[in-house]
């Protein structure tokens, strides 16, 4: 593989010197001087990320589109086409994007590749990892970090702007942080289920008690039994479950079902959880930070009470 891919330890970049012979190979940092950086970003949340980063010095393509499931991606001749004439590339990571280096060497890209999860402490569940980060506004944190000093790299005339933008957006998570934790903690019953394993993290962090599933996997292409849903339902019931949360970038038939049997309400439509990706411009998932406020509001709403 050609591109070069930067760790969490990697924030040095070679600049020319004014003055140098004209017959030194051109750094990245001298061909992006002058004009905003070209970044793709696989992810809605990573993309979301690089534009508060970055502001004004970037310009940000996202390869997956707001509520489309993120696990049944495929790359189109437009995707490659981007990648080809970026900047640098900024992935999610841990293990989401499968097919993103064959797709790289496809394209021809020979620069930077950013993997925001380094540094992040990822969820290890039955030998797989969970690689739905983002859903812990901490780790989110050590995301923004990584793309800064990536985005310093290859613009570091730039890099004061980033390292300003970092600081205040990192505050705007450690607020949010705080937030769902004064929300989620004067919960009673914090008994979760909701349509595939999307949310550890954030159950992790806010000490909520996952009860389970529709679709028990962080893939959502995997195949669900009709032992799966009669499991399930006797849990639900068992626990004394609230309510089903469906999300918006899957279909709640199976939420449906599952809620009917089990006599609970399910929780679908403007309400679903946002899991995978962010909303559509104008929702009330169209930011990271909108999308973690409208997951807390909800689940709050309707787990609380009797």
């Amino acid at each position: 593989m050609r591109y070069r891919k930067i760790l969490v330890a990697v924030v040095g970049v070679t600049v020319l010197a004014a003055g140098c012979a004209t017959n030194q190979p051109t750094s990245s940092a001298d061909r992006t001087q002058g004009r905003s950086l070209q970044v793709v970003a696989t992810t809605t949340q990573v993309a979301d990320f690089a534009a508060n980063v970055g502001g004004n010095r970037v310009q940000v393509t996202s390869l997956f589109k707001p509520n489309v499931d993120p696990h049944d991606f495929e790359p189109s001749p437009a995707d490659v086409e981007a990648i080809a004439r970026a900047d640098l590339v900024i992935e999610n990571g841990a293990g989401l994007e499968t097919w993103l280096h064959d797709t790289i060497a496809n394209s021809g890209f020979h620069g930077p590749l950013v993997d925001t999860s380094q540094g992040v402490r990822l969820r290890q569940v039955g030998g797989a990892t969970d690689p739905h980060i983002w859903q812990n506004p901490r780790n989110a944190q050590v995301m923004v970090a990584n793309i800064e000093r990536a985005l310093a790299a290859a613009g570091p005339a730039d890099a004061g702007v980033f390292r300003a933008n970092l600081a205040a957006y990192t505050k705007q998570l450690q607020t949010l942080d705080a937030e769902v934790q004064r929300q989620i903690d004067s919960l009673a019953n914090k008994k979760l289920v909701t349509n595939h394993d999307a949310f550890g993290y954030y159950i992790d962090r806010y000490g909520l008690q996952f009860v389970g599933s529709i679709i028990p996997s962080f893939d959502t292409s995997a195949e669900l039994s009709g032992r799966d849903i009669r499991d399930l339902v006797a849990k639900i019931k068992a626990t004394k479950v609230k309510a089903v949360f469906s999300e918006t970038s899957l279909p709640p038939r199976t939420a449906e079902t599952i809620a009917r049997e089990a006599g609970v309400k399910v929780v679908e439509g403007e309400d679903a959880l946002y899991g995978d990706s962010l909303g559509p411009a104008g929702s009330d998932g169209d930011t990271y930070l909108k999308m973690v406020r409208h997951n807390t509001q909800t689940i709050v709403s309707n787990l609380s009470g009797a």
